[in-house]
């Protein structure tokens, strides 16, 4: 068979939809549907696929020694998780639970890294999330050195809503104060007395869900 020439190779990687290959099954790859509350996976867990959110939501946490979670991540449609897997972890270092009924596609480690060496635009739709990813992870860091817990809420509600992204989210999944509290180093408590003020404030709204105003960004901005 005669190889092909490098502008096939290239012609044939434009011609490849990343987003097509991410909403559909394969041979090494397939979808799995979870109810709200079910674990995709779980730390200590075998690692041996990337997942992939085509709906729903997904929270990522870890469990201490001392059995204490903390959420590190919450997660919507168009992020990957369990990238771990593509660093060489056979085991998995945090537990990943559907918030609400998700749709996830799951992507064996050998297909994803095919497809990282083979297609271009699929690589740079996974460079574009992973550095999105470290930025978060440094501006969370940020966040919890130097803003107070109500900066950190509100904050949170906006990336959650995805404040600034060309397809906004305002009205969230359903999302416990428990979790929030654990998302932004605070109590319960702590966390219905800044909802309610948010609320009294006109910054968000319950109408069977969560919807977050851009308004709530003031709380952000004031010093």
């Amino acid at each position: 068979m005669k190889p092909k020439s490098p502008r096939a190779v290239r012609k044939q990687s434009r011609l490849f939809d990343a987003d097509t290959y991410l909403h559909s099954i394969g041979p090494a790859r397939k979808i799995a549907k979870y109810r709200g509350g079910e674990v995709a996976f779980g730390q200590g867990d075998p690692a041996g696929d990337i997942r992939f959110i085509q709906t729903g939501a997904v929270k990522i946490s870890v469990l201490s020694r001392i059995g204490k979670e903390a959420v590190v991540a919450m997660l919507s449609p168009g992020d990957f998780f369990g990238e771990g897997a593509l660093a060489g972890q056979t085991i998995r270092i945090e537990t990943a639970t559907a918030i609400t009924a998700s749709t996830v596609l799951i992507i064996e480690k050998a297909e994803m890294v095919r497809m990282l060496h083979d297609e271009p635009p699929f690589a740079d739709r996974f460079l574009s999330h992973m550095l999105s990813r470290n930025i978060r992870i440094e501006a969370d860091l940020v966040d919890q050195l130097f803003n107070s817990s109500e900066k950190r809420l509100a904050r949170t509600l906006l990336l959650l809503a995805r404040y600034g992204e060309a397809n906004p989210q305002r009205t969230l999944p359903k999302i416990s104060q428990e979790t929030l509290a654990e998302m932004i180093g605070a109590t319960r408590t702590r966390v219905n007395f800044f909802m309610n003020k948010f609320k009294r404030l006109g910054f968000i709204e319950y109408n069977g869900g969560l919807k977050v105003n851009t308004s709530l960004l003031s709380i952000v901005l004031h010093d």
